[in-house]
């Protein structure tokens, strides 16, 4: 089935002699499952990833795929080659359901705080967010800098058109810095990180950004195929929970887990860790996170849905702002693990 805007949808479900496919295959008698994730930096699903924690809860042949950016993994998650992606920001999820796909939040891993924000040159002379007026800042165009970026620009009432945005990946921020074809960038962990050992200026963080307009890392599914497949998300689940409980009663082993992943030093994995706020499972029922019942819709993951699908509405990104989410956000998948 394609959407209006053209995206092919796969069924939620095909069986073939025994086995699901479109989304779910079958290895040696347990289903194959394929998570897709971005290189945020350190964070405690690299620990349930690196002590096999998928593969054990969801008792299945676990496949694991990198992708350089939220808006890269929005197709493969249409077509059902992906069962789940994580370390994406809010923004893609909201076009994409703007766009008609059957997304889900079933695990906000975490709180950007100083894990990502606008970083500067010293010598483009920029000091504070008004300066950037006039100037080229590089910027994954859809992901979660767009809405960032748009939202520090109105606090500081400059003109979102007055930037001169160039699209690039993370990875090709550090070339561009170095030859100064950007004068700044919107970025998050590891670039951001390394963009300050660099030299540059950090004049925003996203722990600026406000509870319920914030910028988060999520874990999303395509909701019929969670609905369908309901031990699985919940295995999954528990899986990002272990690895969140490791790296808090063991920051050591997790935090080299993490360093070993991600092909950075032990205080580089240390310090990115540091630029989040991390969410148990216990948290994904409560209001910080998703909350629960009635109070889903007053939550701050629900809440930053809404406000991010304004943000992208006023500056172009999305047509018209979906009338719900409640369909978008699914605590249920965690409400074994709540205290």
């Amino acid at each position: 089935m394609k959407t209006k805007y053209g995206i092919q949808l796969a069924s939620a479900a095909l069986w073939v002699g025994g086995c699901l496919i479109a989304g779910l295959a079958c290895a040696q008698g347990k289903p194959k499952v394929v998570i897709g994730y971005e290189d945020n930096g350190a964070d405690p699903y690299m620990v349930s990833m690196a002590e096999h924690m998928f593969e054990r809860h969801m008792n299945a042949d676990v496949d694991y795929k990198l992708f350089s950016s939220g808006p890269a993994a929005m197709s493969a998650l249409a077509s059902n080659s992906l069962s789940f992606m994580c370390g994406l920001g809010v923004p893609p999820l909201v076009t994409a359901i703007a766009q008609g796909l059957p997304m889900t939040i079933v695990y906000n891993q975490e709180r950007y705080t100083n894990a990502a924000g606008i970083v500067v040159k010293p010598e483009s002379g920029i000091h504070d967010v008004a300066g950037l007026q006039g100037k080229k800042i590089a910027i994954v165009a859809g992901s979660q800098a767009s809405f960032e970026l748009a939202t520090f620009l109105a606090q500081a009432h400059v003109p979102y058109t007055s930037v001169t945005q160039i699209n690039m990946a993370p990875p090709q921020m550090r070339t561009s810095w170095v030859t100064g074809a950007i004068d700044a960038a919107i970025v998050w962990d590891p670039v951001f990180s390394a963009l300050r050992e660099a030299g540059g200026k950090a004049i925003k963080t996203d722990g600026d950004l406000p509870r319920n307009a914030s910028s988060y890392n999520v874990c999303i599914a395509n909701a019929d195929w969670a609905k369908a497949h309901p031990d699985l998300v919940k295995g999954f689940v528990a899986a990002l929970d272990e690895g969140y409980q490791v790296t808090q009663k063991d920051p050591d082993k997790a935090i080299a887990e993490m360093a070993k992943q991600t092909g950075v030093t032990v205080p580089v994995a240390k310090s990115e860790l540091a630029g989040y706020e991390l969410f148990s499972g216990a948290d994904q029922t409560t209001p910080k996170v998703m909350g629960s019942g009635a109070g889903v819709k007053t939550s701050a993951t629900y809440e930053t849905l809404v406000n991010t699908a304004k943000v992208l509405n006023q500056i172009g990104r999305i047509q018209t702002v979906p009338s719900s989410f409640e369909a978008n956000v699914a605590p249920q998948y965690s409400q074994s693990l709540a205290h």
